[in-house]
């Protein structure tokens, strides 16, 4: 119970601005392309909007063009890897990383260009491939993430993820939290840019978005700062973190 108290604790975050955020629904931990279009109406309408703040529509307006990225380029980059299977070829390798083009190489198959394609549209994508060359493939895909994870994590590196990952959880396969780790600081950057910050990703990991549904992409980087402020708080934040290794297993492999 004292667990669930702290988690309660620190992932729920009251706003200070109602009816200054903004709040879309997902459909699925990886998102579709209708899913994107969707979203992205919704940005534009918010935009357009005499609803929202100044700040609130800047936001929107960042959102709506890694969402037009997103649809014009896919989600695939240098980086990334491919989990493949195909009924009846053991010979194809089981994770394929992605090389520039976007592309993956493939043995007797050659290059299959993953441009334009999606995460959610990956393993049909490559059936449509394979039925060039094989009479009614069976394939199964997904794809992976490569994601920097620095600050205050106990393994700080980069990492190969599902992109249907949660912000936690990647953070348990840096190796988790360290006692001087301030998550109320906790934030994803894009090179120089920051994507999400404090409020907006305090919220968006108490409603379980995926790292899929925060628009990430290789190379992007979770940042955990150090804490500064009472030795309290870091004592909370290390009892929060102090889960048996089965459990931590079970919630980032499950």
């Amino acid at each position: 119970m004292l667990l669930v108290a702290l988690l309660a604790t620190v992932t729920w975050v009251p706003s200070s601005a109602m009816g200054q955020s903004l709040t879309l629904d997902s459909e699925g931990s990886v998102r579709s392309r209708e899913d994107l279009r969707r979203l992205l109406g919704l940005y534009e309408e918010a935009m357009a909007s005499p609803a929202y703040s100044a700040a609130v529509k800047r936001q929107a307006e960042r959102n709506a063009q890694r969402i037009r990225i997103r649809l014009s380029e896919g989600d695939f980059r240098v980086g990334d890897r491919v989990v493949l299977y195909v009924e009846g070829e053991p010979t194809l390798p089981d994770t394929i990383p992605v090389e520039s083009g976007p592309v993956i190489s493939l043995p007797l198959f050659g290059q299959i260009t993953l441009r334009g394609v999606l995460r959610s549209e990956l393993q049909q994508h490559l059936t449509r491939e394979f039925a060039q060359f094989i009479r009614d493939p069976v394939v199964r895909a997904n794809g992976l993430m490569r994601l920097s994870v620095q600050g205050q994590v106990t393994n700080p590196g980069f990492f190969v993820v599902p992109a249907d990952m949660l912000v936690t959880e990647a953070l348990m396969v840096a190796g988790g939290p360290t006692g001087a780790a301030d998550l109320g600081s906790l934030r994803i950057e894009r090179g120089s840019e920051q994507l999400i910050a404090g409020q907006d990703l305090q919220e968006a990991m108490r409603e379980g978005r995926t790292l899929d549904q925060l628009n990430m992409q290789a190379g992007d980087q979770v940042v955990l700062p150090e804490r500064r402020g009472s030795v309290l708080g870091g004592f909370g934040q290390a009892i929060l973190f102090a889960i048996p290794t089965a459990l931590i297993t079970f919630l980032v492999y499950r």
